[in-house]
């Protein structure tokens, strides 16, 4: 989508006066040709460039709590995205967090939005059953809408200070349930998986399986992301979880990973290794997301682990399961099914018991964002050395 261009400023005839317009609306901004309508229409302009190009908010006080979460969404779903300009997810966030607050607070002011509302908000969420870290981010997210409402001028920032004052959840102090986490899958457990899987959807989850890349990276693998002139092989993501903060990716492809991609690289050096559309006519993406990368690994499992006396492909509109039948395979895949994520998990797990907990460090990627240049590429090197030895 093209950016909205810079408003002009026009004549309005009948007055004499100077106006731009943004949206439907038209600002006036003093008499035509004098230096002071000029010099108000630029800061009338910069204010809205600086809001990501959005209509400027209700002044303070005055904005419902409705108003000041859709204006916070528009400026999300433009803030939030990645350096080619694709969404990344977390205005979703957001909007998921908002619900209850909508719900509940929606045509109340937003300065009124205080500390007894937050708590009800939050008793909502635990409610409909979220775990108790869910809450907490959720409630985060609610609080750092009224931050940015602050620095909006759309709310008092004394009222996000208060909100700021709400603990969080504690551990065995709430009803909220504790997650269970994402545990480890067994590499047998992948490998037995594997030829259920159309080959790229394997390649990706032995890639991982030998690299511990993040689900985002192997998604998106070009031909000229990796660079054969050095050993072991080096993936650089183009996109990945700490590029906001400048920091480097790279993923060492050692002997049996370098093997898995090799039959990917006949191919234009921007395109993607991973195409689905080599696996079906229908379709049109040119690469995997999460969530067709995840419905592959399930089908997969599906096939690979078969209920032993329960066969759906026998059941038909005259022959229809029960429904102890079905919540019997329901729990039955879900047992037998796992994640990308496990994945990764099972990676991370296997380097530290092998060699320890900064060897993992490095394989996964997990720098600190104060970590220096120097104790980057120490990790680096770590990282290469496991990737010739078990990648």
């Amino acid at each position: 989508m093209r950016p909205t261009r810079i408003p002009k400023l026009c004549l309005h005839k009948p007055s004499g006066r100077a106006y731009f317009r943004i949206k439907d609306e038209c600002v006036y901004v003093g008499k035509y040709g004098t230096p002071e309508a000029q010099k108000e229409y630029e800061r009338r302009v910069a204010e809205w460039l600086a809001a990501g190009r959005q209509s400027n908010p209700p002044p303070s006080g005055s904005a419902l709590v409705s108003e000041l979460i859709l204006a916070f969404i528009s400026h999300a779903e433009a803030y939030y995205r990645d350096s080619n300009g694709e969404p990344t997810g977390e205005a979703t966030n957001f909007k998921d967090a908002l619900k209850p607050v909508l719900r509940l607070y929606g045509d109340i002011p937003a300065a009124e939005f205080g500390t007894a509302q937050l708590k009800a908000a939050r008793a909502a969420m635990v409610e409909s059953g979220l775990s108790r870290g869910v809450v907490n981010a959720r409630i985060n997210r609610v609080r750092r809408v009224w931050k940015w409402g602050a620095s909006e001028s759309v709310v008092d920032a004394v009222v996000h200070s208060a909100l700021m004052t709400v603990d969080p959840l504690r551990k065995h102090r709430t009803e909220a349930p504790e997650s269970p986490g994402i545990a480890p899958v067994a590499e047998e457990v992948v490998r037995a998986t594997l030829p259920h899987m159309p080959p790229p959807v394997a390649a990706m989850a032995e890639l991982q399986l030998l690299t511990g890349c993040r689900v985002g990276e192997v998604l998106r693998v070009r031909v000229r992301d990796i660079n054969r002139s050095v050993e072991p092989w080096e993936y650089t993501p183009e996109k990945h979880k700490n590029e906001h903060r400048d920091q480097r990716r790279m993923i060492p492809l050692g002997p049996r990973a370098r093997a898995v991609v090799a039959s990917f690289l006949d191919r234009k050096p921007d395109a993607y290794l991973f195409d689905p559309r080599e696996v079906s006519t229908q379709e049109t993406r040119d690469h995997y997301d999460r969530r067709s990368y995840a419905q592959a690994i399930r089908r997969a499992c599906d096939r690979a682990f078969p209920h032993p006396t329960i066969k759906p492909r026998e059941w038909t509109r005259t022959k229809r399961p029960t429904e102890e039948q079905r919540a019997e395979l329901e729990a039955w895949r879900k047992a037998h099914r796992w994640s990308p994520l496990q994945i990764r998990h099972a990676v991370g797990t296997r380097v530290r018991a092998e060699h320890d907990l900064e060897a993992a460090q490095a394989v996964l990627g997990h720098a600190r964002v104060d970590a220096t240049q120097i104790y980057a590429e120490r990790l680096n090197k770590v990282a290469r050395e496991i990737a010739e030895e078990t990648g």
